[in-house]
């Protein structure tokens, strides 16, 4: 019996076909009498690179596409860094499976100075990440920090070109890339705690699908499961957003989760802070509490500032 393919949803950039192959070789393995293909789809977040995803709509913007696609069953699953996901998905999609989280952590790249401490006074920084300014500025109020949009290889060329003196890039994409050579620094997580889900790649279903759902299931990584049900509860609870100046990190010791969580003013002048740890069976339970945590500290006053800008 000829069995349909499997075909996968995924955007055009480099890294995003990067992770849509992985997936593909996974699966081709776990089921090698299906073929498995690859759907490129340009989405708004891709084509739209001068203005801010806070401006736009957020990190939703580079699924909503791959999601029509599913809807349509022009695909059977779609792929995403999960830190483009938001914290609740449209009805009729579940995420299947996450695979093991590579390292979540920020990568300082510069031509010119060795790490974040040797940058001098007044350096300007490429991120447009609201979660990374805001905590960059915190330790170092006299950055300049400013927007940077576009693949891995277009930040690296505004860097070389003299645009900026350094900027900031997930340490995940650029090792899937195989580009970790060109990290300067990596930033411990005191500096700059990683976003929600950093490093994990989502694989997304509809929720009808029942036996592409079952196959998918098959490639999950339950500690990394675990770890970003706590992140994303966290996310929830405090905004759903993805564009907020939000970062929560968990991390499994055993079988106990600790996760900790920082919201703060884009100009760094105010950064909320706090963790929790528990059973890692209760990750959701647990990122609750830390945001309820976190707004009797005033986070919630700090997201409606942001969120009124």
């Amino acid at each position: 019996m000829n069995l349909p393919p499997l075909r996968i949803a995924t955007r055009k950039s480099t890294l995003a076909i990067w992770q849509a192959e992985h997936v593909a070789a996974r699966l081709r393995a776990l089921a090698p009498e299906r073929t498995v293909e690859l759907l490129p789809i340009s989405t708004q977040g891709d084509r739209n690179l001068q203005d801010s995803l806070a401006n736009i709509g957020g990190k939703g913007l580079f699924i909503k596409e791959l999601e029509i696609a599913l809807a349509e069953a022009r695909a059977e699953l779609a792929v995403h860094s999960m830190k483009d996901v938001p914290a609740e998905l449209p009805d009729g999609f579940t995420i299947s499976a996450v695979l093991e989280r590579e390292d979540p952590r920020d990568a300082l790249i510069s031509v010119r100075y060795a790490g974040f401490e040797d940058l001098p006074h007044r350096a300007r920084i490429g991120s447009s990440s609201l979660r990374r300014q805001c905590q960059l500025l915190h330790r170092r109020p006299d950055l300049r920090v400013s927007a940077l949009r576009g693949n891995v290889q277009t930040r690296l060329r505004k860097l070389e070109d003299g645009e900026f003196d350094a900027i900031i890039l997930a340490v995940a994409g650029l090792k899937r890339l195989g580009m970790a050579d060109r990290i300067t620094a990596i930033l411990d997580t005191e500096t700059s705690l990683p976003a929600i889900a950093q490093g994990v790649i989502g694989i997304e279903c509809r929720s009808d699908d029942t036996p592409t759902r079952d196959l998918v299931a098959r490639l999950n990584h339950p500690p990394t499961w675990q770890r970003i049900l706590g992140e994303r509860a966290l996310n929830h609870a405090l905004s759903g957003s993805c564009v907020v100046p939000l970062a929560g990190y968990a991390e499994l010791h055993g079988d106990q989760l600790q996760l900790r969580g920082r919201v703060g003013m884009p100009d760094g002048s105010r950064l909320i802070e706090a963790s929790v740890s528990g059973p890692a069976a209760q990750a959701e339970t647990l990122g609750r509490k830390l945001a309820d945590d976190m707004l009797a500290q005033g986070a919630g006053e700090v997201l409606r500032h942001v969120a009124g800008h």
